[in-house]
């Protein structure tokens, strides 16, 4: 650990983390014992499914070719639940069964065969870690009853036994983790799945009261008042309002009233997804956000009753929109969530987009599809965002297994039972508008170890031609490390290509359709290094970034500006 705060840190989180593991493993062994488990016997409905199903990938699946999380298996004649899964994304999204909705869009005797036969190959074998997992067999559970009338219709006894018996299995799991789980987004979504079980089979009302108590305290706690997560992740809110949704009607199908949390989440969420979203659909790539499923957005969007345009501000979650002619700028002004809410979010503090009608050209680089990715925690870092670096250090500290002796074991510990966590990151920011397409944000990242604010200015034209930014760097003390290098980094798409005019003074780029823009600071020497874009729906794809380069010590303030030279060819 860098510091002893830091170490305090994590002895306090430790200490805290295994009190709350004290409180419930005499709950948890009385739910756990022999004769606890309940069998449903019989469902009432079906939930609905919203997200988006291709027939044509069910002639995949019959072939044995698996397609899940960017990784692909050809299984060669064997059940997909014998081979070694090429990630732990893949292994959850196999062992989550959302795949079997693409095999009830083909609605063909074949396809149905093929997913009876698939699920009876799952209730055969023993089920791995990846399987048991809290998120695994949420997904699995609002799977099989969204998806009953696949593989349970025409079925014998003896198959809806066991699929029965497999559903009450992950409803204990569910029951459990709703409660006590320490990741508050996998509680989010146990209890998410609870309530669609607890409403949906015969005789589970009891179910589905407690795990509605559960729901409405998780969305409260979670669900900030502007739509956003606590936790920053834009992703999170759209995969949990593709559940919201239906789960909404299913209240409304057993003539039972909706939580009042549950509402209002729905009504909060798509301004804020609206908010976040790019001309060409996807969504802005802060805080874990990568590769955006768009057709799931559209969807989502299309089904907002409010219709309503994008907020400019989402000043809850810590997001901004600069928007004019066709010309964007998303920018991160907020600060870092609370440790419990960390493991996903980045050291992008003051980071921002920049979109020319629908063409990307300022990005950050995004977040993997897994987070076993070795690139994962390398793409948290400050560096990895359109932002400005001191000394090649981020604007978050982030929990590592470093330290030794007992520093370390509690480190182990606290990684395994929340996640890479950030241990200390930005706590205050100051946000203005003096004007509608002028923003003036600060934050204290790198107080801690250099003493030094960090303010960035941004000004979008109102024609759209034009961005200006301006980074400033005001001391708040005389405490901190020295800082001599400071870097200001701005990630490019893919899609621009970019090359150095004028002696390296000007950077020339050239956008998809043609248009060209150049960028330059005050005639200051620029360099183009390599970068990696990872929200690509193909995986990651190389691309570079424009660097600047300057010394804090000597120079307090860095204009730069963005402008459009021609338009499209």
């Amino acid at each position: 650990m860098s510091s002893g705060s830091d170490r305090r840190r994590v002895y306090a989180l430790a200490a805290r983390e295994a009190g709350a593991l004290a409180r419930v493993l005499t709950r948890r062994l009385w739910a756990l014992r022999p004769g606890a488990m309940r069998v449903p016997e019989r469902l009432l409905i079906v939930p609905p499914d919203m997200r988006t199903s291709e027939a044509t990938i069910a002639s995949d699946i019959y072939a044995g070719y698996f397609v899940f999380g960017g990784r692909a298996v050809a299984t060669g004649g064997r059940s997909p639940f014998a081979v070694n899964p090429p990630s732990d994304v893949w292994a959850e999204i196999l062992y989550g069964f959302g795949w079997l909705r693409h095999l009830r869009a083909a609605d063909t005797a074949l396809a149905r065969a093929n997913a009876r036969a698939l699920v009876g190959e799952f209730l055969r074998m023993q089920s791995p870690p990846a399987a048991r997992r809290a998120v695994v067999c949420a997904r699995r559970a609002m799977s099989f009853l969204s998806q009953s009338p696949l593989i349970l219709e025409r079925a014998d006894h003896v198959f809806y036994h066991k699929v029965m018996r497999a559903l009450g299995r992950d409803i204990r799991v569910l029951s459990l983790a709703m409660n006590d789980h320490p990741k508050p987004q996998t509680r989010l979504f146990a209890a998410v799945a609870a309530t669609y079980a607890g409403l949906s089979i015969e005789g589970f009302e009891g179910l589905a009261r407690r795990a509605t108590r559960a729901l409405a305290r998780e969305l409260d706690l979670q669900i900030l008042p502007d739509g956003g997560h606590v936790g920053r992740n834009p992703k999170l809110v759209l995969e949990l309002l593709l559940d919201l949704l239906p789960l909404k009607q299913v209240y409304l199908a057993r003539g039972v009233e909706p939580p009042k949390a549950l509402l209002q989440a729905i009504d909060r969420i798509p301004p804020m997804l609206r908010l976040l979203r790019h001309g060409d659909g996807t969504l802005a790539l802060f805080n874990g956000m990568g590769s955006t499923p768009v057709d799931h957005l559209t969807t989502l969007l299309f089904y907002d009753e409010a219709r309503a345009s994008p907020l400019q501000r989402g000043l809850v979650s810590g997001y901004e929109r600069l928007e004019a002619k066709g010309a964007l700028a998303i920018v991160d002004v907020g600060a870092t969530p609370a440790p419990r809410f960390s493991a996903e979010a980045g050291a992008g503090a003051l980071s921002f987009e920049f979109t020319i009608r629908g063409q990307r050209l300022v990005v950050n680089c995004g977040a993997p599809r897994s987070p076993a990715d070795p690139v994962a925690q390398l793409v948290r870092a400050t560096a990895a965002h359109s932002a400005l670096v001191i000394e090649d250090a981020s604007s978050a500290e982030f929990l590592v297994e470093g330290g030794w002796g007992a520093l370390r074991l509690a480190a182990r510990w606290l990684r395994r039972r929340l996640g890479p966590i950030v241990l200390r990151g930005v706590e205050r920011t100051r946000v203005e508008r003096p004007e509608p397409l002028r923003l003036v944000a600060e934050h204290d990242g790198y107080a801690a170890r250099f003493g030094l604010l960090h303010e960035r200015r941004l000004t979008l034209s109102a024609n759209g031609d034009a961005l200006d930014g301006e980074d400033r760097l005001a001391a708040e003390s005389d405490r901190g490390d020295e800082a001599t290098r400071g870097e200001l980094r701005f990630h490019l798409h893919p899609g621009v290509r970019a090359s150095l005019a004028q002696g390296g003074r000007v950077a020339m780029l050239v956008l998809p359709d043609g248009e060209t823009w150049q960028f330059s600071a005050q005639a200051r020497a620029l360099e183009i290094e390599e970068s990696i874009f990872l929200a690509a729906t193909d995986g990651a794809r190389k691309t570079v970034q424009i660097v600047l380069t300057f010394d804090p010590g000597k120079e307090s303030a860095i204009a730069w500006r963005f402008e459009r030279i021609t338009g499209p060819r």
